[in-house]
Order: structure tokens, then C-alpha cells, then sequence
């Protein structure tokens, strides 16, 4: 699992670049939508409360809960890694809990909601740096992944049908929970088997989910679960997640007892804000505001994107210390959280981004654009200058998941492709725009910030051979995925 993103000054590489882009502010803003933010500690350690807004009044540990409600539309995030010690307890068990204290009932309802853990449901394999979904067959490939707690290996071994389904180019493509929910979100599929509604009784507090982190068979005996859902609640409720370190799953009474324990403990302290030199954002605790950013990305003053603004680009997921040249921050803001722990959600996971390009050829020629989301390395760059190099097999993985995109040549619909891009990396080509003089097009850019990216990523528009072909990416369509299975056989 990636560490919580930090300011850091990145390591010299091979052949590296400067490219002259204009870089903008992203239009737009975060809406107004609370999110349960639920990631620190991303490795549990102990039984306890990971996260509660519940009222502290007449609670044995009143610091330990936030004290907020949750009315209509929200959003629930959680991303954590269990890894037991010697003799420990194989299994960690994450419970979301919802009180309603009012005197009527409540009823939630799930509008969407995905969940993934690392193995076997998503494990990290060694993907390409692009290739293209075919959502039609996005539900059977999800349907058909195994199930039972197995390693990659013992995962691969069972049943490798489905990892050739799903990155054969037959249906969704993901490496690693992270990418998984974001994918599902983006497509909007849902999870199999998880509840559609849930109803609590007046004063009262019922589980909504009891998810399980096992590492039984698993070497190392390591996994994570990425979960996100949102839902609708029809009064208002408190919500906390508890963990449980047993190795069988733990009865409601033994949950809710958890509320009245401490805090499971913390992971690093973030550095205070406006600190000078290098940055430590800890991850979140606590309840964000800002679940979507839409967004018309037009030049100033106009309701279209001129073709003459080429090369131009936006930062996503923009942050302190990150902000590309344009002094935007996006980061979204926490309404409460705990001390010791981010301040602000630093990196925006699971923020969905909806944005629309009405481009626009005024020129007297034919135009051709290439489309790319990229890494630039971290260091903030000279204004007007994206700094890009050629990563090598061990540089970091800044970005690993979906990305949506309607309006390119030759495709009416919305086509997805899966990234997995290094720090500095150019591209890849996510497609072509050719525009007639006078033509108009609209571009739509979607994608759910995925659980383990590292920000910021920049989308940028460019002219036509900007992009060299990466020669370790070939045709997205197409994969050999024997040769992505072969290595988790080895040694088995």
C-alpha cells in the first residue's frame, strides 16, 4: 500500500524534460457533500473506535467521538491494511455502525456503494500503463472474481479465467482495492451482495456493514480493503467505524460496546499548517466536506476552449505544497477530526472529478489534440513548465486507476482506460481530438480519485505528436494476460 502523501523532492532520473504547457486553475469547486472519511490509521493495530461522530456525552472516552449527524445525501470512505502481529488474531473485522437517536425511525439507503480487498478481490498486478475496458462484460468479470481468502498466488492457481476476462479487454480492469471501487463508482456498479437499505428503530444503533480484513493463508500475511458507498439517510444519524481483531466475526453487542473503548491508535502527526519545507499530511480521520468537483474548463471569459490555448493544462487533486504554479488548492476541508491527524483530506480519495471541454477550432485549419492525464514529478515547476521524465521499472506509482472519456475520434460513447503511471511520467495518449475549422466538440474527462494515488496529477490538452508512444504500454486494447498471470505462479 502507498504511504500518505508527502511533499518530498524527488530523485534525479534518466532523460528527464521540461515541457512549456500553460497550467490554469481548475474551474469549479468541491460541492457541499459530507463525506466519512475513515483512513487513519491505514494499518489497525488494535480493537477499537477507527472513526466515530457519535455524541460524547456520558461516553467513557468522550475525545474519541465527533460529534456530527449525517442528513440526506453523504458518502462513506474507508481504506485500511491489517497486518497481524505474532500469534495475533487472523482476521480484522471493520463494523460501520449508524445511531439514530431521534424519536422516529430512519431508514439509509445505499444509491451506491463498492468494496474491494486487496486479495483476493483486486490484487496489485503488474498492469501496463494503459489499457481500455470493455464495460459490457464489466458485471460477469466482477461476478466471476474468486472470492475465498487466498493469496494471489493460491487466487491465480484456482481460477485464472477471470483475471483473463478481466484484463483481456473483456470487462473492468483494476490492480489493487483502490482502483477496483474507483472503477465500480465510475461505472456506476455497485458491489453483489451488499444491502440496498437499512432501518433503524428509534434510539437506536445498528450495524450496517461487519466487512472482514483476513490474512489467513496469505504470505506475507498482509491485506487491505478499500470501501466507499453513498448513501441517503431520511433523518438525521451518527455513524462510526469500530475495528475488531478476532479471528471470528464479532456479535452486534460486542460492536457496540467498542463505542464506549478508545481510539484504535493513530498513525504519523501531520506537520501544522503553513509549516516551511517539507510537508507530512498524515491521513484522515474524520468528516470531510466535498465529495464532486464539476467543472466547464473553458478559456477566461468565454463559454469555450479554444484550440489557440493548446498546450494547456489543469492540476487534479491539487494540495499544499502541490499546487502546480497555479496557487489552487483543492483539497477538500474537514468539517471535525481528530487531533494528531490530517487536518485537511490531502489527496481527495474517492472524490469523483466531472469535467467538460467544449472545444472549439478557430482557425483556419484542420486542428488534431492528444488528451492525456500525467505525473508530473513533484517539485513545484517553473511557471508555464511541466516537468516530465522517463521512470524507470522501480520509480514509485503515483496514479493506479480508471479514467472516463467521451468526445475522442472515433468514439461516440464514453470509452475507460486503467492507468498505472510512475513519477514523471508523460501520458499516456488517451486518445485524439481532430477538429474542421469552425468545428465545435465537447470533451468529458470523469474519474474517481482512486485510495493509493499520490497527488497531483495534471490533465493536459496538447498538439498532435506532443506524446511519444510508450513502448511498454502497446496497443490498450490488447494484452498477452499470460503474461501478467505467469508471474504470481512463479515459485508456487
Amino acid at each position: 500500500m502507498a504511504a500518505a502523501p508527502t511533499a518530498m523532492t524527488a530523485p534525479a532520473q534518466a532523460q528527464s524534460t521540461q515541457r512549456f504547457q500553460a497550467l490554469r486553475p481548475l474551474p469549479g469547486r468541491l460541492d457541499q457533500t459530507l463525506v466519512f472519511n475513515d483512513n487513519n490509521p491505514e494499518s489497525v493495530k488494535a480493537s477499537g473506535i477507527l472513526l466515530s461522530t457519535f455524541s460524547p456525552v456520558g461516553r467513557a472516552h468522550p475525545e474519541a467521538h465527533l460529534d456530527q449527524r449525517f442528513l440526506g445525501n453523504f458518502t462513506v470512505f474507508s481504506h485500511h491494511v491489517y497486518a497481524p502481529p505474532a500469534h495475533g488474531a487472523t482476521t480484522a473485522w471493520l463494523a460501520l455502525l449508524a445511531g439514530n437517536a431521534a424519536d422516529r425511525p430512519v431508514t439509509i439507503t445505499a444509491q451506491q456503494g463498492a468494496t474491494a480487498l486487496s486479495q483476493p478481490d483486486a490484487p496489485f498486478l503488474p498492469l501496463p500503463s494503459i489499457l481500455e475496458e470493455n464495460l459490457a462484460a464489466a458485471d460477469e468479470t466482477m461476478a466471476n472474481v474468486p472470492r475465498a481468502p487466498l493469496s494471489r498466488v493460491a487466487a491465480a492457481r484456482l481460477d485464472q479465467e477471470p483475471l483473463r476476462r478481466g484484463l483481456g479487454g473483456a470487462g473492468a480492469i483494476y490492480a489493487g482495492p483502490g482502483s477496483r471501487v474507483a472503477g465500480a463508482l465510475l461505472r456506476g456498479d455497485s458491489t453483489p451482495g451488499l444491502p440496498p437499505s437499512w432501518h433503524l428503530p428509534p434510539h437506536s444503533t445498528q450495524a450496517l456493514l461487519l466487512l472482514p480484513i483476513p490474512t489467513t493463508h496469505l504470505d506475507p500475511p498482509v491485506n487491505g480493503r478499500t470501501t466507499q458507498l453513498r448513501l441517503h439517510s431520511s433523518g438525521p444519524v451518527a455513524l462510526a467505524m469500530v475495528a475488531s481483531l478476532h479471528d471470528e466475526p464479532p456479535d452486534l453487542p460486542t460492536l457496540v460496546g467498542l463505542l464506549d473503548g478508545p481510539l484504535s491508535p493513530k498513525g504519523h502527526q501531520p506537520t501544522p499548517p503553513g509549516h516551511q519545507g517539507g510537508i507530512v499530511y498524515s491521513r484522515v480521520s474524520g468528516v470531510q466536506r466535498g465529495a464532486r468537483w464539476q467543472a466547464r474548463l473553458t478559456d477566461p471569459g468565454r463559454d469555450v476552449l479554444s484550440v489557440r490555448s493548446v498546450p494547456v493544462g489543469w492540476p487534479i487533486s491539487a494540495l499544499v505544497g502541490g499546487a502546480m504554479t497555479t496557487g489552487q488548492v483543492q483539497t477538500a476541508p474537514l468539517a471535525a477530526f481528530y487531533p494528531g491527524t490530517a487536518w485537511a483530506a490531502h489527496g481527495n480519495y474517492g472524490v469523483e472529478y466531472h469535467l467538460t471541454l467544449p472545444l472549439l477550432n478557430d482557425t483556419p485549419e484542420s486542428v488534431t489534440l492528444e488528451l492525456a492525464l500525467e505525473s508530473p514529478q513533484e517539485r513545484e515547476p517553473p511557471a508555464g513548465v511541466v516537468s516530465l521524465a522517463t521512470p524507470s521499472p522501480n520509480t514509485p506509482v503515483r496514479f493506479r486507476g480508471p479514467v472516463a472519456v467521451q468526445g475522442l475520434d472515433g468514439s461516440p460513447g464514453e470509452r475507460v482506460f486503467h492507468l498505472v503511471q510512475r513519477r514523471g511520467q508523460p501520458g499516456p495518449l488517451l486518445g485524439v481530438v481532430t477538429l474542421a475549422p469552425g468545428e465545435e466538440r465537447t470533451v468529458v474527462v470523469r474519474l474517481v480519485y482512486p485510495a493509493d494515488a499520490t497527488p497531483p496529477q495534471v490533465l493536459s490538452l496538447l498538439p498532435a505528436h506532443s506524446l511519444a508512444p510508450d513502448p511498454q504500454a502497446g496497443d490498450p486494447r490488447q494484452i498477452d494476460v499470460d503474461a501478467l498471470i505467469a508471474p504470481l505462479l512463479e515459485g508456487s
